[in-house]
């Protein structure tokens, strides 16, 4: 039997198995899907999100399907410069959301049980039963990372509360037989503008379009190449022609959170816990940093030495950045309204300020958030193998080698396995190891 169940074979998930697996827990990850997806999905890392999964070994397998390094983010299209953030990696790399969870999946010791779509889940004082394939299977813990559809959530009837929809739009990969000169010609941030294309590997091109004819449609309705040629001709002109659509969906601009990131003994993750609309590249961000921060602590609570408090640490930090990232996409899809030009001209001008663009920046690439009791990301100190944590330029008192890699280095800090530092030198070690690593002490 496994420790942990993972409901959901997305970059989350699949990383929150990762984390579990590198502390020596054991998981099984639960896939609906037959098939890992071939559809691109989101198209881009955040400098923290490249941080993570470099530290983790894993960026290596994803820069060569990587499509460009962008040196900026932006906010509703205006751009914001990442170049001066204090990160080893000042940029988004742009890259398909399904070569970031290739990457992950083929590091996994255990296979991905697909075509098990998730029927029921039942959960006691000993741990969480779920119905997935028709077959039951049992573990101590469940993580739901089921995206923004959540079986899981609706069957445990967890409120989702926020806002709903209010526009239609269409996100689809396409291949164009005609097009005019310099559209879509390489990569860019995403203007305001309706119909943007960017080019992706293999001659297609990826597309967001959203007009009148768009909410006419509902959420389930078939995306017709017809649709997309008379959006894209709209945007850029006679001369453009669709060929193919390979993949495309309806989405909106719903702005939901759990209240709860922990039921029992139920915990979402990703999209499963919050939704909002795909803009400024935060979604698959949100949902990797969910992972790292939920995996060490769920480790530790398995394996007997998380001290009190520390598993429910994980809603705490967690929930108020997503929220703020709710905020922040609700803001930005405000200002691409056609009706706000004059309020949009005011937000550039005041991101043109250097205090004001740098703290957007910090914002949205990840760089900038920090949880109570921390100091921030540790640039320069890998996180362990097996999911320590790690000791910088001191030696971890007796006792604590099971959970605590000592390391050489001039400047002595305390790194959590997600990578935040949370002692820098002087008095305090003691307590700082007692508050993040430790109940009992084994001797």
């Amino acid at each position: 039997m496994p420790d942990v169940l993972v409901a959901g074979a997305g970059p989350t998930g699949l990383l929150v198995a990762f984390e579990l697996e590198r502390a020596g827990i054991d998981v099984l990850v639960l896939e609906r899907d037959a098939r890992p997806t071939t559809q691109s999905k989101a198209l881009g890392l955040q400098p923290q999100s490249v941080e993570v999964l470099a530290d983790r070994g894993l960026l290596a397998a994803i820069e060569p399907h990587a499509d460009a390094r962008l040196p900026a983010g932006h906010f509703s299209g205006i751009r914001i410069d990442y170049t001066d953030l204090p990160t080893n990696f000042p940029y988004q790399l742009g890259v398909e959301q399904v070569h970031v969870a290739a990457a992950i999946e083929a590091r996994l010791r255990t296979p991905v049980l697909r075509d098990a779509a998730v029927t029921a889940v039942t959960q006691d004082s000993e741990g969480v039963t779920v119905t997935a394939g028709g077959r039951d299977h049992r573990a101590t813990w469940l993580v739901a990372a089921d995206g923004g559809h959540s079986t899981v959530r609706k069957l445990l009837g967890a409120a989702f509360p926020g806002t709903s929809a209010r526009i239609s739009l269409v996100v689809a990969d396409v291949t164009l037989t005609r097009k005019p000169h310099g559209v879509g010609d390489d990569w860019q941030l995403p203007s305001n503008t309706p119909g943007f294309l960017l080019p992706l590997s293999g001659g297609r091109y990826r597309t967001v379009v959203v007009g009148e004819e768009q909410q006419r449609y509902g959420r389930d309705a078939p995306v017709t190449a017809g649709e997309l040629q008379r959006a894209l001709t709209a945007a850029h002109g006679p001369e453009i022609e669709v060929g193919q659509v390979l993949w495309a969906s309806r989405f909106g601009d719903a702005a939901r959170q759990v209240e709860q990131y922990r039921h029992g003994r139920v915990l979402f993750a990703g999209d499963a816990a919050h939704i909002h609309l795909p803009v400024g590249g935060q979604g698959l961000n949100l949902g990797l940093q969910d992972a790292v921060n939920l995996g060490w602590k769920l480790a530790a609570r398995i394996r007997g030495h998380a001290p009190d408090g520390l598993l429910d640490s994980y809603h705490d930090e967690r929930h108020p950045v997503a929220a703020r990232a709710l905020v922040s996409t609700r803001a930005q899809g405000l200002l691409g309204a056609p009706d706000v030009g004059a309020v949009r001209e005011i937000v550039t001008g005041l991101l043109a300020v250097p205090e004001a663009r740098h703290a957007v920046a910090l914002e949205i690439s990840g760089i900038g958030i920090t949880y109570p009791g921390t100091t921030g990301r540790a640039t320069d100190v890998p996180v362990a193998p097996d999911g320590r944590a790690v000791l910088v330029g001191a030696s971890a008192p007796s006792g604590w080698t099971d959970r605590v890699e000592s390391r050489d280095g001039t400047r002595p800090e305390l790194v959590r396995p997600d990578g935040y530092v949370v002692w820098q030198g002087g008095p305090g070690l003691d307590s700082a190891l007692r508050r993040w690593f430790g109940s009992e002490l084994r001797q």
